[in-house]
């Protein structure tokens, strides 16, 4: 028993030393390998005689038609919008199989494109086999059930689509609890009854004469179902409250040690997890797929001269992303508005960069502060961008910077941007500190910009341009020298 013990022991420790010696790229592979190795397998489904239950259920998404209105822009944005709709599908796990567009002024209030319209869909779903409709807007209650009625299979809106791809991406505590939140703020008004679940609070003459023992218990199966989400919202709220606390106090710590911050922002799938692992080497998880990853990511960098600053991938933005994941993840998107200079990433091979720009904005406008910000836009992707689309893009971007993430090209003008854009040290020194406070020296690499050292017998004469809590102590134990 107790050789088995030390056996299991040893086991468990040779396999701990190896999992330490993994570095943080193999461990995004490792994040890559285990999502490839969970996917969904179309024509495994279980159909529902009525629709209506699966709202109860987990969501699922196999074989789908996609279908938009056009109401504004032209119809390559209309194409382009569809498209991005697509690659969402193909995100949660589905086989699109065709796909409409529907030219009108504002979409139907009652289903969405329209009655005629809503037969030919119908026509196509019983073609194509489809077992579900992916509409590209937010429908209204009353227009997912109508649509519903006409095309005989389940409907979903946009914003059901993308809080699916967020369920399944979400990996930490916090982030789970985000996705959870935002899911139920939008499904509390999508509440469908059916059967005589809808007609048990009844009771006398004002009920239609049931009279005394046809009461019910008082409470519908809708209305309990309501309270219960109602409850948990509540409950997730408290918990996504206290873990911001943690995210609060570890930007609070950054900011007390005075180092600037960064942060990587742009539409989804531009690049931005591929630019972090290029400059700091973090193994953040990359995978061609819209948002691919959710949680934030801080990690340590060095501009050309040395200077220490903090880099933080956050989550990625699409056209009308849904409001409910703007206010469950704003704890997250304050790495946003709290940093001194944002990167914002654009895909320059995208068909239409000119409007992610205008989304990812879009969103910023609705983060207090963020924009505030200075911004450098990065425009990635270069090796498989146009060039007339990329001198597009600099004319129009004044602060812009072209890199390839994938082949390093540009990293080194990106990184001198950043040297050019981050707040500027405020005190110059030129002071002799004794040998016994080589940690103020120590601290002068790290945070500060050291433009000589020389020791001589009393001690080291710094000349740098340190940040003002640093000038403080070294006021304290250091000797002027003035400077030939």
């Amino acid at each position: 028993m107790h050789n088995d013990s030390r056996t299991r022991y040893t086991r468990d420790s040779a396999a701990n030393a190896a999992f330490d010696d993994v570095d943080d790229v193999e461990l995004g592979e490792l994040d890559l390998e285990e999502r490839n190795a969970l996917r969904r397998v179309a024509g495994l489904s279980t159909e529902l005689q009525d629709v209506t239950e699966v709202e109860y259920r987990q969501l699922r998404l196999e074989r789908v038609v996609l279908v938009g209105v056009w109401t504004s822009g032209t119809a390559a944005e209309a194409d382009n919008s569809l498209m991005e709709l697509k690659l969402l599908a193909e995100t949660a796990g589905s086989e699109v199989l065709d796909g409409l567009i529907q030219r009108r002024q504002s979409p139907d209030p009652a289903t969405y494109i329209g009655s005629g319209k809503a037969l030919e869909l119908r026509d196509v779903v019983e073609s194509t086999g489809a077992d579900t409709v992916i509409c590209d807007g937010e429908l209204s209650p009353g227009q997912l059930r109508q649509l519903e009625e006409v095309v005989k299979v389940k409907v979903i809106d946009r914003t059901a689509l993308i809080l699916d791809i967020f369920a399944q991406h979400a990996k930490s505590r916090e982030g789970k609890a985000q996705v959870e939140l935002a899911q139920l703020q939008y499904l509390l008004p999508r509440l469908r009854g059916w059967g005589g679940n809808l007609s048990r609070q009844v009771g006398g003459r004002a009920a239609g004469g049931v009279g005394i023992g046809g009461r019910g218990p008082g409470e519908t199966k809708i209305e309990l179902d309501r309270r219960r989400i109602r409850e948990r919202m509540a409950k997730l709220r408290r918990q996504i409250a206290g873990m911001s606390t943690a995210r609060e106090t570890m930007r609070a710590h950054r900011a007390g040690r005075e180092v600037p911050a960064v942060a990587i922002a742009g539409y989804t799938n531009a690049g931005k997890s591929s630019l972090l692992n290029r400059v700091t080497g973090a193994g953040v998880l990359v995978e061609d797929a819209l948002f691919a990853t959710l949680d934030p990511t801080v990690r340590k960098a060095r501009t050309p001269e040395g200077r220490l600053f903090t880099i933080a991938d956050t989550v990625g933005f699409v056209r009308l992303l849904p409001t409910q994941l703007i206010e469950a993840f704003r704890s997250t998107l304050e790495e946003v508005a709290d940093a001194d200079l944002i990167l914002h990433v654009v895909d320059g091979s995208h068909p239409d960069p000119e409007g992610q720009l205008s989304a990812v904005r879009q969103v910023f406008s609705e983060i207090e502060g963020a924009l505030d910000v200075p911004e450098i836009v990065v425009i990635n992707k270069a090796d498989a961008a146009d060039q007339e689309v990329l001198d597009r893009l600099t004319r129009s971007e004044r602060d812009s910077v072209v890199v390839s993430a994938r082949t390093g090209a540009g990293l080194d003008e990106l990184m001198a941007a950043i040297e050019r854009e981050l707040p500027r040290l405020d005190h110059e020194v030129s002071m002799l500190v004794p040998y016994d406070r080589g940690d103020l020296i120590s601290r002068a690499h790290a945070e500060g910009e050291v433009i000589s050292v020389e020791h001589v017998g009393e001690g080291t004469i710094l000349h740098a341009r340190v940040l003002p809590s640093l000038f403080h102590d070294l006021e304290q134990v250091g000797k002027p020298v003035e400077r030939v």
